[in-house]
C-alpha cells in the first residue's frame, strides 16, 4: 500500500475549524497536486446530515468564510471522497459503529487503512476519544499507520498537560502524535531558520556580542468575539505566550541544529527551552505586565468580575553563553490598534555612537539612528526589513537611515500556502518537524507556571490602543523602546 495513502477522520467536522481551515487546505492540496490519489475523508458530527447536504455546507463555507477561489473540477474530485458519519463521540458504543463503518468502506470503497485522526474538538474530549479508538481497535496499525492530530490548548498548566499526555500516550506512540501550533508553519517563521543558517552575514552576529535585545510581538485587532467563554478561562499568557510566542522564541534563539530533520530541530528547541530563566514572585511583579481592554466585560461569556488578562508583556532571559545578558521582550494582546506579528532583532550601537546615546561629531549619529534593526515580519505583510546607517549626500558628514525591504507576500501572494496546507501534508508524509514534541511542550508549561500571576497587577487599556502604558515603562526603564510602535520614516535619522 502507498504509505502516503490516507483516510482522514475528523472529529468535530461541523465546526468552525473544519469549515475555515481544514477543508480549504484539502482543496488547495488537491489543486496543487499534493493530495494522495488514495484519499478519503470521514467527517464525524452529531448533527443529522447526509453526504450531499454536508458537502453543500462545506462548499458554501469555502465561498463565504474564506478567500479560496474554488476550482470546480478540484471540488468535484474532493467532494466525491468526503463522507459524513453521524456519531455522538461522547458515547462508548458509537465507536463500534465507527469501526464497522470503516471496515465496510475498506472492503467496498477501497478506503486506505492509513488513518489520520484529526481532533477538532474541545481538549476535554481528547482523552475519551483516543481511549475508545484504542479499545475498539480503530487506531491499531497492523502494518499501516495511525496518526493523531490535536489542536491547542494542550493542558491548562504543567500538571494537566502531563495528565492529558498520559491519556493519549496509552493509545498513540509519541512519533504518531502531532500537536499543532499553526505558527510553526507560517512562512516567515520557517524563514527565520533559513535567514540564520543560510546567510553567513547573520549567523556569526546572532549572539550577545552583537545583539542588544530581541522583541517578539503578536498583536490582534479583534476582541475575544465568540470565544469569550473559553478565553475567560485561559487568558493571553496561556492562549498565546505558552505556545506561539515561546515557539517563535525557540526558533529564533536556538543553537544551530545538527540537521534540519525533525528530531534535530526539536532537540535544539528543547535545549533552548530548558535554558529559559524562570520567574520568581519578585521577578513576576517587575518583569511581567498584564492588561485587560476596557470593553472586555461587555463581551459574551465573560464573568462580570473577570480578571483575565487580554494583554501580556514580559521580559525574559536565556541562561547560555550565546544569549547571556540579552533581554527578550515578548508582547501579545487583543483589541489593539493593529493586527501584526514580527520578530525584531536590535543590534548593539556601533562604536561611533557612544553609550549615552548622544550624537557623535564624526557622523552626527543620533540615538534612533545608531541601532541596526532586522525585522522579520510574520503578518499581515510577510517579509524582511533591514535598517542600516549610511552617509547622507552632503558637504557635511551626516548619517541617514537606509531601509532595505523584502516583501515576500508581494512577490508570492498567490503562491503562498496556508499553514494548514503544509501541516496536513506533513502529517500524511509523517514529517513532524513543524509540530510540538512532548518534552518541549512540558518545558514551555514549566516556564509559564513559574510566573506568579497573583503578584502581577492587572491594568486597564483602551480598546484599539497600543496597549497599557505600563508595557512601555517595562522597556523604558531599560532605556529601550518597542520597535513595533516605532514609525520609521524612510530617509530620516
Amino acid at each position: 500500500m502507498n504509505t502516503n495513502s490516507c483516510t482522514m477522520i475528523i472529529f468535530g467536522a461541523t465546526g468552525d475549524l473544519t469549515l475555515r481551515k481544514l477543508i480549504p487546505a484539502i482543496h488547495q492540496l488537491k489543486w496543487g497536486g499534493y493530495l494522495p490519489e488514495d484519499f478519503n475523508l470521514v467527517a464525524i458530527g452529531r448533527k443529522p446530515k447526509d453526504d450531499a447536504e454536508y458537502r453543500e455546507n462545506l462548499l458554501d463555507g469555502m465561498k463565504t468564510l474564506t478567500n479560496i477561489l474554488v476550482e470546480q473540477s478540484t471540488w468535484d474530485y474532493i467532494s466525491e471522497r468526503i463522507h459524513y458519519f453521524k456519531m455522538d463521540f461522547s458515547e462508548d458504543g458509537e465507536y463500534e459503529r465507527l469501526h464497522a463503518y470503516l471496515e465496510k468502506n475498506k472492503k467496498e470503497n477501497n478506503f486506505s487503512s492509513n488513518y489520520l485522526f484529526y481532533l477538532a474538538v474541545a481538549p476535554d474530549k481528547f482523552g475519551f476519544i483516543v481511549k475508545n479508538l484504542k479499545e475498539k481497535n480503530i487506531s491499531s496499525e497492523n502494518g499501516n499507520w495511525s496518526r493523531l492530530v490535536i489542536e491547542k490548548p494542550f493542558g491548562e498548566n504543567l500538571q494537566t498537560a502531563y495528565d492529558l499526555n498520559d491519556e493519549i500516550a496509552k493509545a498513540f506512540n509519541e512519533e504518531n502524535i502531532y500537536r499543532i501550533d499553526h505558527y510553526l508553519a507560517k512562512e516567515m517563521i520557517q524563514n527565520i531558520t533559513m535567514l540564520r543558517f543560510q546567510n553567513t552575514i547573520f549567523e556569526p552576529l546572532w549572539r550577545n556580542t552583537y545583539i542588544d535585545n530581541i522583541q517578539i510581538s503578536v498583536l490582534e485587532k479583534d476582541g475575544v468575539g465568540s470565544r469569550g467563554g473559553y478565553y475567560d478561562q485561559t487568558g493571553a499568557l496561556r492562549d498565546m505566550v505558552q505556545n506561539h510566542l515561546l515557539q517563535t522564541l525557540a526558533i529564533t534563539a536556538m543553537e544551530p541544529p545538527a540537521s534540519l530533520g525533525a528530531d534535530d530541530m526539536r532537540d535544539s528547541k528543547v535545549k533552548l527551552m530548558s535554558e529559559l530563566v524562570l520567574f520568581d514572585p519578585g521577578k513576576s511583579k517587575t518583569d511581567v505586565i498584564f492588561g485587560q481592554y476596557e470593553g472586555y466585560h461587555n463581551e459574551t461569556g465573560i464573568a462580570e468580575d473577570s480578571e483575565t488578562e487580554t494583554f501580556a508583556a514580559l521580559k525574559l532571559f536565556i541562561d547560555n553563553p550565546r544569549w547571556k545578558g540579552v533581554p527578550f521582550y515578548l508582547v501579545t494582546g487583543k483589541k489593539l490598534s493593529e493586527k501584526s506579528a514580527q520578530v525584531t532583532i536590535q543590534f548593539k550601537n556601533p562604536a561611533v555612537c557612544n553609550a549615552s546615546g548622544k550624537s557623535n561629531p564624526i557622523y552626527e549619529l543620533t540615538p534612533n539612528s545608531c541601532a541596526n534593526i532586522l525585522e522579520i515580519k510574520i503578518q499581515p505583510r510577510e517579509g524582511i526589513h533591514l535598517r542600516l546607517n549610511t552617509k547622507k549626500p552632503a558637504v557635511e558628514d551626516q548619517s541617514v537611515v537606509a531601509e532595505m525591504e523584502y516583501c515576500q507576500s508581494c512577490q508570492y501572494s498567490f503562491n503562498t500556502p496556508d499553514a494548514y496546507e503544509k501541516l496536513i501534508l506533513d502529517v500524511i508524509k509523517g514529517d513532524s518537524t513543524r509540530f510540538t514534541r512532548w518534552d518541549e511542550l512540558a518545558l514551555s508549561w514549566y516556564f509559564i507556571d513559574s510566573i506568579d500571576k497573583k503578584s502581577v497587577p492587572l491594568v486597564s487599556y483602551k480598546d484599539e490602543s497600543e496597549g497599557p502604558q505600563e508595557a512601555d515603562l517595562l522597556l523604558k526603564r531599560d532605556d529601550r523602546t518597542w520597535w513595533f510602535k516605532e514609525k520609521i520614516k524612510r530617509g530620516e535619522s
